[in-house]
């Protein structure tokens, strides 16, 4: 048995420590690993009828990945410019709402951390208490509060700074403040976490040398809860990516995300490898691209983890 094992059962007994490797074995190899390799099976293989799976017809192919850069076979456009658009405009979308939620977040976490009180602990339960409501509901507010007839139309029609309803449904604007909206939780806590642990004399002490609010932050607050930063970064961006309820539900007619162009392989085509095809895709690009932030800004797995 290897040495940190024996450590492990030392230090929690051989039943619950058995039971604990037990739980995060299953999590780990049956809900995230298992899953994934059944659709990266399924995303090699062409869509037959039932009797025919398992045939000499059912061999691995590549049709499913060159049908999301080329198109059909035969098609008229040499690129499958829809779906190729769908794909990274649903990329550059979830960086927005990451950047977005990064910024409206921080402040929030650095305010909880470094304040003591009573008030923190409500402020605290005003963030919480939202959450206790199903998210298709809370959708479903936001698309009343942002629609033609809204609570926000009306407030902005009464001040006169518009003189008709803004479509904030068609422009994406109520999509977008949905999916912040949805996962600002994910980034407040991780970053609070971080700074809460941050020495205070650290902050006094740049303080009385004369650093500026801005250098405080950049020189002492920021290094510091850069895994907390990663972290929640991380978590907002890959949900954003692969939302699929807010964009069904507070997406425009010309907004079609990702998610959606697979759901609708999976169910309105009943075409599972080609969704599978999609699927595998959204999520190496989307993990490359984590992986390429946290290495441009020198934060490594054990940081997130912390």
């Amino acid at each position: 048995m290897p040495s940190f094992l024996r450590e492990f059962f030392k230090r929690n007994g051989t039943g619950m420590g058995s039971l604990m490797l037990g739980l995060v074995l299953f999590w780990t190899i049956g809900l995230i690993i298992l899953p994934q390799l059944s659709m990266l099976d399924f995303s090699f293989r062409p869509n037959l009828p039932p009797p025919e799976i398992g045939g000499p017809r059912d061999v691995y192919t590549l049709e499913n990945y060159t049908y999301l850069i080329y198109g059909p076979e035969g098609g008229s456009q040499d690129y499958n410019a829809v779906d190729l658009k769908v794909f990274f405009r649903t990329l550059v979308a979830a960086v927005c709402v990451t950047v977005f939620n990064l910024i409206l977040c921080y402040p929030i976490a650095y305010y909880l951390a470094q304040t003591k009180g009573n008030h923190i602990r409500i402020f605290a339960l005003m963030l919480i208490i939202p959450y206790w409501i199903n998210e298709i509901l809370r959708a479903f507010a936001l698309r009343i509060i942002f629609g033609e007839t809204g609570v926000l139309n009306n407030m902005l029609v009464g001040l006169g700074v518009f003189d008709t309803p803004f479509d904030f449904i068609r422009n994406d604007i109520a999509l977008y403040a949905g999916l912040g909206y949805a996962y600002i939780l994910l980034m407040i806590f991780p970053i609070y976490n971080v700074i809460e642990s941050l020495d205070r004399n650290q902050i006094e002490a740049a303080r009385d040398m004369g650093a500026s609010w801005l250098k405080i932050h950049q020189r002492v607050v920021i290094p510091y809860a850069k895994p907390g930063i990663s972290s929640g970064c991380t978590m907002v961006f890959m949900l954003s990516a692969g939302a699929l309820a807010a964009p069904q539900i507070l997406g425009g007619p010309s907004s079609l995300w990702f998610t959606q162009l697979i759901y609708q392989q999976f169910n309105d085509n009943s075409d599972w490898p080609q969704g599978a095809a999609y699927a595998v895709v959204l999520l190496v690009t989307c993990i490359l691209l984590v992986l390429a932030i946290m290495r441009l800004f020198k934060v490594n797995m054990g940081d997130i983890g912390k």
